[in-house]
């Protein structure tokens, strides 16, 4: 039965009480990730190294490794349950209703092909073409992801493109068959600034083109600033804010939001002092029963660490949410910033 396709009341993506377990021991790191992303939407998962953005994103395209599973919860695309697919099923989703683009482009690429080959003969498999036709569709793809003289990249290998390109290449393939939704898991961490801001430029204008949802996993606030229309921030498995990308950033309501764009200097171009967020974030399955970021907090009260905290809606604010007991009256007090004059554009 074809899907459904995606509308206000159906998304493209929804993530649904999301839990992923590691290792022999089935210790849990990612624990009760919701949150969907509709059709034309740019949503961005940021948070430090094993915040869990990343297996989030492996467990929405069907790629967690070996000993990595979904113990619970639902990932729907577009009326599809992702959850328990096997490997034939999973191939009748990736490339044609799901793509994707990963760090270090040439890593996923067939060295001894050239990368016209590599983007056409799947579109013959896919939809019978002849080799004419399969080659002037490639053609057709290179050229809207902005490669110049698209019909010598065609017949060029990976070795002799550059870093831009190949990662350009990598989205023509991703793109080739129209998907629901496009995953980019740190598609531009190994890209000098100005190829990085042309690729995120690429994926924007491609989603708002297509009607593509996106999701971007992403470590850089800039880059997530860049591209997305709504943040979700990840630690130690867990949602702790999740908002509009420009009321988080210039408003954070979660003292590790706030952390992570003090790191960064967002706004900030003439600071010389390296800040760091103090401690470290705990190991799998070794978190305490209350906030996760009670430790390493300078807000923290005994009331943090008792108990669970749960998202709850951040007051005056319709489409944003908190996993923070303090948040109302840290903001009161004055201790969060109320606005950050200066958002990366």
């Amino acid at each position: 039965m074809p899907a459904a396709a995606p509308t206000p009341e159906r998304p493209a993506l929804t993530v649904d009480g999301l839990h992923v377990t590691v290792g022999h021991g089935r210790t849990e790191a990612v624990h009760d990730v919701s949150f969907t992303v509709r059709a034309g939407e740019a949503v961005g998962l940021v948070g430090e190294s094993g915040s869990g953005k990343t297996l989030t994103c492996r467990s929405v395209l069907g790629l967690l490794a070996p000993g990595t599973a979904v113990s619970a919860g639902r990932i729907d695309l577009g009326g599809t349950d992702l959850t328990g697919l096997d490997e034939r099923a999973w191939q009748r989703v990736r490339g044609l209703r799901l793509g994707a683009v990963f760090q270090d482009p040439g890593s996923y690429l067939n060295p001894s092909l050239t990368v016209g080959r590599q983007l056409a003969e799947p579109l013959r498999a896919r939809h019978r073409l002849s080799r004419r036709e399969a080659r002037r569709r490639a053609v057709d793809l290179f050229a809207s992801v902005g490669l110049h003289d698209p019909e010598t990249v065609h017949d060029r290998y990976p070795h002799e493109l550059s870093g831009g390109m190949l990662q350009r290449v990598l989205v023509a393939i991703a793109v080739s068959d129209d998907p629901e939704l496009l995953v980019a898991d740190e598609a531009t961490t190994a890209l000098d600034t100005v190829v990085q801001a042309e690729v995120l430029d690429l994926l924007d204008r491609l989603r708002t083109e297509r009607g593509l949802a996106l999701l971007l996993v992403t470590h850089d606030l800039a880059v997530a600033a860049h591209v997305t229309d709504r943040l979700l921030v990840l630690y130690a498995g867990e949602i702790v804010e999740d908002g509009p990308t420009a009321e988080v950033l210039a408003a954070p309501t979660h003292p590790y939001t706030e952390a992570l764009l003090t790191v960064a200097s967002l706004g900030d171009r003439h600071r010389r002092d390296l800040a760091v967020i103090p401690g470290r974030p705990p190991e799998p399955g070794t978190a305490g029963p209350g906030c996760r970021f009670a430790p390493r907090c300078t807000y923290a009260t005994d009331a943090c660490t008792g108990a669970p905290v749960a998202l709850t809606p951040v007051p005056g604010r319709s489409s944003h949410t908190v996993r923070c007991l303090r948040t109302a009256e840290l903001a009161l007090q004055g201790a969060l910033p109320p606005d950050r004059t200066e958002v990366p554009a």
